[in-house]
């Protein structure tokens, strides 16, 4: 099993999703070193895609942008070592469907995740019980394989939890990503269920748009996943961040939002 993290079972993490490209290549790797420097122990990069399936409309209008900015699942992975050239010292995460892997070829996929220090791989539209060469792949290359739980998996949780790598990633609610008001009343009970067969952090995301969520969930939580609400404000920020007289001012706008989420 790879380990994402220095210590295995850590609390209160903060794991930012960031589309690639948006608003553009510049800017996607001064938006990482913000999100490390508010408190962000991991980031997921997610690879802009023409149909993402588990996205909601706030993320797919983010892929749209960096698609027409030229952004592609290459680019975005070479992204990475630029980010450590900056000062970035927290775990990269790639978030892609599997129709970009299945483009580039498996074998060229992973020799770029090796090649660019891509830490953590997530793939929302593979099953579980579809992904074992994945996963091999994943242990050969010494990259954890994150794997999604939805509170629909009743019988298959414990399977999918006994063999989870770097962290679980369960999902809030049904649906797509986006941000949402409130939870269901089962997600404790949900949380608890992953906890008893889990040996790596139970985070949780599809949702988490305040600081008042993210502080109920600490309770019942390893952490959180925040997407739409930081892809929103990239979005706010969007003209000024492709400014480069106005960048640093937008980047220390972005990083001062992204501590709300940091518990």
């Amino acid at each position: 099993m790879t380990a994402l993290f220095k210590q295995p079972l850590q609390n209160n993490l903060f794991i930012p999703f960031i589309t690639a490209g948006d608003p553009h290549a510049d800017s996607t790797i001064e938006l990482a070193i913000a999100l490390q420097d508010a408190g962000a122990s991991a980031i997921e990069l997610g690879i802009p895609y023409s149909d993402p399936v588990a996205d909601g409309p706030v993320i797919q209008k983010a892929s749209s942008r960096a698609l027409e900015k030229g952004m592609n699942i290459i680019k975005a992975i070479k992204l990475v070592p630029e980010m450590r050239k900056k000062g970035l010292k927290i775990p990269i995460i790639l978030f892609t469907y599997y129709n970009p892997v299945l483009q580039l070829d498996q074998e060229s996929f992973f020799a770029l995740l090796r090649e660019n220090t891509v830490d953590g791989l997530l793939i929302p539209d593979i099953p579980f019980e579809e992904s074992e060469e994945l996963r091999v792949k994943c242990q050969e290359h010494n990259i954890s394989f994150i794997s999604l739980i939805a509170p629909t998996s009743s019988n298959r949780i414990k399977m999918i939890a006994e063999n989870a790598e770097g962290f679980v990633y369960c999902v809030s609610s049904l649906g797509v990503t986006g941000e949402r008001k409130n939870f269901d009343k089962s997600i404790e009970n949900f949380l608890n269920e992953v906890k008893r067969y889990s040996n790596v952090p139970v985070v949780v995301g599809f949702g988490v748009s305040s600081k008042e969520q993210v502080e109920e969930l600490s309770n019942i939580s390893d952490g959180v996943v925040v997407g739409s609400a930081l892809v929103r404000e990239i979005e706010r920020l969007g003209n000024q961040l492709m400014n480069e007289s106005t960048r640093q001012e937008a980047i220390n706008q972005f990083r001062a939002f992204a501590t709300n989420f940091v518990s």
